[in-house]
Parts: C-alpha cells; sequence; structure tokens
C-alpha cells in the first residue's frame, strides 16, 4: 500500500468517484478514483489537497481517495460541511392566507435571507392564526409524498388565537417548502434562522 498527495480536481457525486492531478507527476491527472464515505460535495472542492490511497501502486485504478484538506486559499469549504449554520433571523413568509386544505409552496433560498442553494434543510420558526377551531398547518419539503410524515403545527383551540412552532425542516433541491393549512383558512408567518447543508 501506498499513500500519495494530489490535487483534486473534480467530484462526482453521482458516481462517488474524483479526478486527481498528482504532485509528482504534475501533468498526470487520474479520473475515475473512488472516493471514501466520509467526503461529500461540501467537503471534496476542487482545489483542495487530497490524500489517495493505493493498495496496490502498480495498479491506478485499485486506489481512494481518503482526506481532502485546503490548499492554502482554496479547497477550504465555507462553510464548514455537514453542520448548522445559524443566521439572524429573516423573515421568509408575512401573514400569507392559505385556503382551508389547500397547499402553497415556497422558496427559501436566495435573496436577503443568505441562505445559498444547495441546502438540505432549514431551522424554522412560524406560527398562524385561524377563525376555525381545530385548524392546523402541515410543513414538508415541496413535492413530498406524505406532507403528514414533516412538521405540523397546531391545532387551533380557540377561534382566532395564535399557534407557534419552530424546528428543523428538510427542503427540495430548489430549496423549497410546502405548507398545508388544514380544516380552515390559515393565516400563516414563517422565518428562517440557520440552515443545514
Amino acid at each position: 500500500m501506498l499513500i500519495k498527495r494530489g490535487i483534486l480536481q473534480a467530484f462526482y457525486p453521482a458516481s462517488y468517484t474524483a479526478s486527481v492531478l498528482f504532485l509528482e507527476a504534475t501533468s498526470y491527472t487520474l479520473s475515475g478514483i473512488p472516493v471514501a464515505n466520509t467526503l461529500d460535495s461540501t467537503s471534496a472542492i476542487a482545489g483542495a489537497i487530497c490524500a489517495v490511497l493505493f493498495f496496490d501502486e502498480h495498479n491506478p485504478q485499485d486506489a481512494v481517495v481518503i482526506a481532502v484538506f485546503a490548499n492554502g486559499s482554496s479547497g477550504f469549504p465555507s462553510p464548514a460541511p455537514g453542520r448548522v449554520t445559524l443566521l439572524t433571523g429573516y423573515q421568509q413568509i408575512y401573514d400569507v392566507s392559505i385556503p382551508a386544505n389547500s397547499t402553497q409552496t415556497f422558496s427559501l433560498i436566495g435573496g436577503s435571507s443568505n441562505i445559498p442553494a444547495g441546502i438540505v434543510g432549514v431551522l424554522y420558526k412560524a406560527f398562524f392564526t385561524s377563525s376555525s377551531v381545530g385548524a392546523f398547518i402541515q410543513l414538508a419539503p415541496h413535492g413530498a409524498s406524505d406532507i403528514t410524515a414533516y412538521a405540523s403545527i397546531g391545532n387551533i383551540a380557540v377561534a382566532s388565537s395564535y399557534l407557534n412552532g419552530e424546528g428543523i425542516l428538510a427542503v427540495d433541491s430548489a430549496g423549497r417548502i410546502d405548507i398545508k393549512a388544514v380544516s380552515g383558512t390559515c393565516i400563516v408567518t414563517l422565518y428562517t434562522y440557520g440552515y443545514v447543508m
């Protein structure tokens, strides 16, 4: 076995492989190298230095990228991967009226929210009111096959009172969520204050 150092040229999440430029032979790039499951697209950044373990140094395809690390100021993930990033609270939705038993879709990325594309979830605080006793809301990633499998806030015990809730909510690949009003029209406000990459 042999460990060599290289510069990560590209990471391919669909096949979990990478292309690496080796420092000993700066004109030689090896493609299709498997990548350790501990790495992902938030940490396997082009330009990062990487360690490649060769099980058989005479067979360049019998190898695995086992680690990546910063190359000076490049190849350093920001924010750090796989962690929750906390932000200043931002009002995404304000007093949106969702008719009874209807679903509306909202995008939570971009703009002044400071939430980047590529997230997998958000930290949220939401509240709603309804003139219908028993009304509640359901929140889920956009297009979820079962909206009831995710977050819900409710049921209104007194007409026109407010109910609050907070948590971590998954989003779809475009950073969108669905909110459904159940058993009555609901007036919904939602803030985000962080995200998960």
